[in-house]
């Protein structure tokens, strides 16, 4: 059973191997019920199940260290052909995630990755993007071109009305200035959209 299987390896990670029925990793998944949640829980929710301040700070330096691996892995080419390897890091950092957030994807005239920025933090439902500060940004860095990501807390990526028009906006401001949007993506818990593969970029 899979969540057998999360609380097996949770409990080992947690305690260096010397147990396999750790409470703590018992009480994580029973809250939270998988380890992308529980590895993209904020310290408060962790906290409030009965564990240890240790364990927070175990469970804050594994998401770092898994974020940061995958990361790596994606940028070692022109992201627009490791496309694959993007993915997977876009899910490992945000499918889980509690709030809205949204990221832009700098890239240079390879494509590679300039830098990843925070564009805003919302709510459970919403992040409030200024498409001008996205491309002012862009000009900043001297990026040719972007990718925009963001992830939906409810799971389902499927763009809304708002996603599409906030697209167009800043795909429209980005042109004027000879900056390409290669996609935006979104991410849930069931999967990723692609703006480009659904044809609305």
């Amino acid at each position: 059973m899979e969540t057998e299987r999360d609380t097996t390896l949770l409990a080992l990670v947690l305690s260096c191997g010397r147990r396999a029925d750790d409470p703590a990793a018992i009480a994580l998944v029973e809250r939270f019920g998988d380890l992308g949640t529980i590895l993209n829980a904020e310290a408060g929710e962790l906290q409030r199940t009965g564990v240890a301040p240790q364990v927070v700070q175990q469970l804050e330096q594994l998401r770092t260290l898994f974020t940061r691996a995958i990361r790596e892995e994606a940028c070692r080419r022109p992201v627009i052909s490791s496309w694959s390897q993007l993915l997977a890091y876009v899910r490992t950092a945000l499918a889980h995630q509690p709030r809205e957030q949204f990221r832009a994807l700098y890239l240079d005239r390879r494509n590679c990755l300039i830098r990843e920025e925070w564009v805003a933090d919302g709510s459970v439902d919403h992040a409030p993007v200024y498409p001008r500060e996205v491309v002012r940004r862009a000009l900043e860095l001297n990026a040719s071109s972007m990718i925009l990501v963001h992830n939906h807390p409810s799971g389902d990526p499927s763009p809304s009305t708002a996603d599409i028009e906030m697209t167009r906006k800043v795909i429209d401001a980005a042109r004027v200035f000879n900056i390409v949007v290669h996609d935006h993506v979104i991410v849930g818990r069931e999967g990723t959209a692609s703006f480009k593969s659904m044809g609305l970029i």
